[in-house]
């Protein structure tokens, strides 16, 4: 088997599970002879998802050091009311806490983030003071990450120089409920979209002490630089000239690298720079990169060390 080092995974899941909280809560029920959560009526089967001694067994096989952990899209919940996200966002951060405790030397809660409730997702990074590295959901709910209601989580996740993984959601167009194209092509776009509103909207200019980073090799945004970048350099209506332009805005987030394809994760790294492409696995999910070594193996050898070691140095020592 390959033994390349893989240092840092960014793109990891895990559903904790504490079944006396579970049993307080509406809409959710948790099956433990069938291993199943039910929330909302959406059933999540992947017992995996529930096992962190599941997550470091595959570690050890394929050499990863160390993951930063998220909870799944599907337990992001984002119909939830205000005060109902603040007891679900206390339940998954709690949870993943104690999973990570499990294994300190091996892995890390990446938080989450509410972003269809800015106020309250603002203060839970303005409270927290064990960590300072965070998911969200990169789409599914009302508003864009452009609007002036998210600037003091934006301000709060700069002054803590946070780590931000954003992920996609839920998708929310009803065409592409054929095919799996809520996946296949729903999810990436989420993704470009809060990419887009993050460039265009200066909000990466701002507050530069954040580093984003976009799930699945930034969605489409890599293959829709181009045309973005014309429409800066025309002064298309509703683009502020006045800022970097999308490109260089862009070289200012990390990526993870899973592409499916090794030209797909070429134009990545050569939009946001072949230093911001970081591994990351998608972990338990199929649609991830489960046998990493394999799945980049069409990589020469530099590319194959920046991005399974060399590019998480700089989150590493952060």
């Amino acid at each position: 088997m390959e033994t390349t080092r893989i240092a840092l995974d960014v793109h990891a899941h895990q559903a904790p599970i504490d079944e006396a909280r579970l049993s307080a809560m509406t809409d959710v029920r948790w099956d433990a002879a069938a291993r199943r959560l039910t929330l909302d009526g959406h059933t999540i089967g992947m017992s995996a998802l529930f096992s962190p001694d599941a997550l470091i067994e595959w570690m050890d096989q394929q050499g990863v050091a160390q993951a930063w952990v998220s909870i799944p899209p599907p337990m992001y919940r984002p119909s939830l009311d205000e005060a109902a996200s603040s007891v679900w966002c206390a339940y998954v951060n709690d949870g993943l806490r104690q999973v990570c405790e499990r294994f300190p030397s091996r892995l890390s809660a990446l938080w989450h983030l509410p972003l269809e409730h800015p106020e309250l997702a603002a203060r839970l990074v303005l409270e927290n003071n064990l960590t300072c590295r965070y998911a969200a959901s990169a789409g599914g709910y009302e508003g864009t990450l452009s609007d002036a209601a998210y600037e003091p989580l934006w301000a709060a996740l700069n002054a803590q120089s946070a780590f931000l993984f954003l992920h996609p959601g839920q998708c929310c167009d009803t065409r592409l409920s054929k095919f799996y194209l809520e996946n296949l092509m729903g999810n990436p776009v989420e993704t470009t979209v809060a990419a887009s509103h993050l460039a265009f909207g200066g909000v990466a200019v701002r507050y530069p002490e954040i580093r984003f980073c976009l799930a699945h090799g930034g969605g489409a945004t890599a293959m829709l630089a181009g045309r973005y970048e014309r429409g800066y350099r025309t002064s298309r209506p509703g683009v502020d000239v006045t800022l970097p332009s999308p490109r260089g805005i862009f070289s200012r987030f990390y990526v993870d690298c899973i592409t499916h394809d090794d030209a797909a994760l070429a134009l990545s790294e050569s939009i946001f720079g072949s230093d911001k492409v970081v591994f990351g696995s998608d972990w338990p999910f199929p649609m991830g990169l489960l046998g990493p070594h394999d799945d980049l193996s069409g990589l020469d050898e530099s590319r194959r060390h920046a991005i399974l070691t060399g590019n998480a140095a700089a989150l590493l020592k952060a």
